[in-house]
Order: C-alpha cells, then sequence, then structure tokens
C-alpha cells in the first residue's frame, strides 16, 4: 500500500474525501527553513473551487502545521500538514454506491483494497487529495525560490480545443509570464482566449457535461546537471510524480510527440556560448532542457493532459457491482464541469516536490566531494 514518494525528500499521503482529515508528511526538509504562510495560503487559494465553472463544494483548506514547525521555522523533523474536511455530503453517494461510475476508481478500488475502502467521494482517489498536496508543493516552490532562484508555473495551453498563446522562448519574457500566471486563479495568458475557455466550461456544465484540456508547464533557472540516466531520469521522475495526479492521462517532454513528424536535422538542438551570460546553451529548446535524463540549463517544458472529469450529470451506462447486472447510473452531488484550472497548481506542487527532491540528491552527492 504505497503512498510515499522521494528519496531525499520523502513525502506521505493520507486520508479519505469523505474522512475528518487529509494530510500530507514531508520527512527530509532541513531545519532553519522559515515558512511563508502568506504564500503557502496563496498557492492553496489557487486550487480552490470558484464560480459556476468548479464544484460546488467549497472547503476552507486551513492548514494546521502540527509537527516539524516551531517559531516560524522547519525543526528538521517530519513535518505534518492536517485540512478538515468540512462541507461533505456523504448522502449523494449512498444511493449509488454499487452502482460502478464511469472512468472513476471504484472498481479497480474495490479489487485492491477488497471492498474495505472508503468510497464517499471517491475516497482516497478523489481529487480532494490533491490539497494537501499543494501545501506541500508551496513549501517545496518557496525553498526552490529562495535558495535556487528556480520559478516554476503552469497556464492552460488549451481547453476542449480552444488553444492559449504558448509560453516565451524568451526567457526574460518567461519570467514576467510566469510570475503574471502564477497571481492568476484562471491562468491564461491571453485574455480574450480566458473569456472564451470559460463560456466554454459554463455550456459544458449546463449540459451535465464536462471537458479536459493541457497545461503547459516551464520549470526557469534549473541548474545544468541535475538527474540520472535512465531509470531516474528527471522525465521519469517527474512523469512518476504527474501521472499520480488525478485526471493526468498523458504527459511529454519539448516537442513531446510532434519529434514524430520532424526530421533530426530540424530538431537537434544547437549549442552555443553565451557571452554575456558566460554559459553554454542551446539555440532552440526542442528537448525541453533535457539531455540523458541530465538538465541541460535551458528551460524545462512540460504538456500534460487533463482529462474531462469523469462525474458529470449525463445519464451513463454501468453495472450493479453486487447483481453484475447492467443499470443506468444518475449521479448527484457537486462536482466540477472542467478541473484543468485547479489541476494546474497541483501539477506546479508535484513539479516542485520532485525537482527539490531531485536537487537535494545533486547536493548531498557533490557535498561528498566538496563540490558546488
Amino acid at each position: 500500500m504505497k503512498n510515499s514518494f522521494g528519496n531525499h525528500l520523502n513525502v506521505t499521503l493520507f486520508g479519505e474525501s469523505h474522512g475528518e482529515e487529509i494530510g500530507v508528511v514531508m520527512d527530509g526538509l532541513a531545519p532553519g527553513i522559515h515558512l511563508d504562510m502568506d504564500f503557502i495560503n496563496a498557492m492553496m487559494d489557487k486550487r480552490k473551487a470558484k464560480g459556476r465553472i468548479s464544484t460546488q463544494r467549497k472547503e476552507g483548506d486551513e492548514i494546521h502545521i502540527v509537527s516539524g514547525y516551531f517559531n516560524g521555522y522547519t525543526t528538521g523533523t517530519p513535518l505534518t500538514i492536517l485540512i478538515h474536511n468540512t462541507n461533505t455530503r456523504s448522502g449523494d453517494y449512498e444511493k449509488t454506491k454499487n452502482r460502478l461510475r464511469p472512468s472513476h476508481a471504484d472498481y479497480t478500488a474495490e479489487a485492491k483494497y477488497l471492498g474495505y475502502q472508503d468510497y464517499r467521494g471517491g475516497g482516497h482517489f478523489s481529487g480532494r487529495l490533491t490539497a494537501p498536496i499543494v501545501a506541500a508543493g508551496a513549501i517545496a516552490m518557496q525553498v526552490l525560490n529562495e535558495k535556487k532562484g528556480i520559478l516554476i508555473g503552469s497556464h492552460i495551453a488549451e481547453c476542449h480545443g480552444i488553444k492559449d498563446t504558448l509560453f516565451s522562448s524568451n526567457e526574460s519574457t518567461l519570467v514576467s509570464e510566469i510570475e503574471k500566471m502564477n497571481a492568476s486563479d484562471f491562468a491564461v495568458l491571453d485574455k480574450d482566449i480566458a473569456e472564451q475557455m470559460h463560456r466554454h466550461i459554463e455550456e459544458a456544465a449546463n449540459m451535465g457535461d464536462s471537458v479536459g484540456g493541457i497545461l503547459e508547464s516551464v520549470i526557469l533557472h534549473m541548474p545544468v546537471g541535475v538527474g540520472e540516466p535512465f531509470f531516474d531520469s528527471i522525465e521519469s521522475r517527474l512523469s512518476h510524480l504527474l501521472f499520480s495526479v488525478p485526471a493526468v492521462k498523458g504527459v511529454e517532454f519539448g516537442l513531446g510527440f510532434d519529434f514524430a513528424n520532424h526530421y533530426g536535422s530540424e530538431v537537434n538542438d544547437a549549442i552555443i556560448y553565451d557571452q554575456k551570460e558566460h554559459r553554454v546553451k542551446t539555440a532552440t529548446n526542442h528537448n525541453g532542457g533535457i539531455n540523458g535524463g541530465i538538465s541541460n540549463g535551458m528551460p524545462i517544458c512540460i504538456r500534460t493532459v487533463i482529462k474531462p472529469t469523469p462525474s458529470i450529470y449525463k445519464e451513463q451506462d454501468t453495472i450493479d457491482k453486487e447483481t453484475h447486472e447492467a443499470v443506468k447510473l444518475q449521479i448527484e452531488g457537486r462536482h466540477d464541469p472542467a478541473i484543468i484550472h485547479r489541476a494546474r497548481i497541483v501539477v506546479d506542487a508535484v513539479l516542485a516536490l520532485g525537482i527539490l527532491d531531485l536537487l537535494m540528491e545533486r547536493d548531498a552527492t557533490l557535498s561528498m566531494f566538496n563540490r558546488t
């Protein structure tokens, strides 16, 4: 029953959607890190449901740090964050508990946990569990920015066919774009496109349906030489975390699947030396900042596919898990017509956790030989 991730920074997730509390334990944080609670709460606010384009289940998501934190600083011992569930309506799930919801984890959870799982609201498989992930990720983001100058940001590159402007390839412009997205509740670069996406999500909600999309993420100012070849490449470590986010069904780095449409001469990144910055760079960044599983100093570029929310109000076909008879399912409760705008801060959070773990691994290795 594996609910932990990380080698030097170990993160353990626990709780259920309709349980009393959900939370996360971070083990491996150094002592003496000052936590900016305003920043952490601001990141939590980005994940909250807002308006008609989100679920009407409103949670305060007030975080309670109950260990590993004293007088404003980390102590170096395991840091435990608790978040109370305060707005559950478990009765919504009682009438249909035997009817397996299409594209949910109802059937697979039943098989794994032998029927003992908490099925209410999706239990441990619910997107509700992303709240403590964001809290932990916010701490990781703060450390990365303050200690390494690393910035992480995402925007909605596409929502059900409606496409936003892509992030700039110019690194100085990219800084302002990331900062703009991190200050936004609905992370879209083009204001007009944001309005179109809003309307489209509301239309899906009116139809009792849902939509998905694609997030474009960038990790900026990543040091050179971080990562491992083969099994612990940056791609494999970050993909591991990204695929742990509910609704993520695809991940690509750099050009990703578009590499298949080009000659090598078109997509090889020429190596140059920047006299002004005094560093090796590449003229283009088709490989998304990674070669051989190791960072090359260019921005790490990632695209993540978020599927449409499986909880829809349209009538669906399924079976009764007790009788195995074909039945119709009409769900009740409060559900998101789209989760991509909320998922983007979760994606940022897991990227921060993964990068911090990789950097801690790198720094531990170098410190053995008094190298930087």
